[in-house]
C-alpha cells in the first residue's frame, strides 16, 4: 500500500523523470519535498517492490533501430544462470530474462536485440550463439511488427 507521500511522488515520476542534470532534485521542488526524501523513499519503494526499476526506456525506432527481435535460446539448465548475465551484458540486448519452458516451447533464455535491419540483428544474433556455444540446444527469433505502447507504474484518478 502506498501512502500519500508515496503517492504523490508515484504521480510525479509516472511519466518519467525529468531530463535534467539533477532530476530527482527538481520532483521534491515539484512536490514539496527534499531531494534526499524523495531519492529515500524511491529506494524504499524499490525495497518493497513497489517499483521494479528506475530505467531508460528508449524509442529503438526513433534512434533508427527499425528491426528489434525477441531472441529465444534453449539453454542447457545447468549453464544458464552463468550465461544468461552475459548475455544482458551485451549493449545490443536492451533485457534479458530467465523464463521457464512451456509445452511445444523450449526456450528458457529470452534476448532483446536491436539493429538497424534485420541482417545487423541476425549478426548480434550470431554473437549470442557463439558466446552461448555447446550449451544452447536451439534458438529462434521474433521479430516485431509494430510498436507497442510502453508505460510505467499508473496511479487510477479516483
Amino acid at each position: 500500500m502506498l501512502d500519500a507521500i508515496e503517492k504523490r511522488i508515484v504521480a510525479a515520476t509516472q511519466g518519467g523523470l525529468p531530463l535534467c542534470p539533477q532530476p530527482y532534485a527538481q520532483i521534491a521542488s515539484q512536490i514539496g519535498l527534499s531531494e534526499d526524501e524523495v531519492m529515500a523513499r524511491m529506494r524504499d519503494m524499490l525495497a518493497r517492490g513497489v517499483i521494479r526499476r528506475i530505467a531508460l526506456a528508449p524509442n529503438h525506432y526513433a534512434l533508427g533501430m527499425t528491426a528489434n527481435g525477441m531472441s529465444v535460446w534453449d539453454v542447457d539448465d545447468e549453464k544458464v544462470r552463468d550465461l544468461g548475465p552475459m548475455i544482458g551484458a551485451l549493449d545490443f540486448v536492451s533485457h534479458c530474462y530467465l523464463r521457464p519452458r512451456g509445452e511445444g516451447w523450449p526456450y528458457n533464455l529470452f534476448a532483446m536485440i536491436h539493429g538497424h535491419d534485420r541482417a545487423e540483428v541476425e549478426t548480434k544474433r550470431a554473437q549470442i550463439a557463439a558466446l552461448l556455444g555447446e550449451a544452447c540446444r536451439e534458438s529462434d527469433i521474433l521479430y516485431s511488427t509494430r510498436i507497442l505502447k510502453k508505460t510505467g507504474l499508473r496511479l487510477r484518478k479516483d
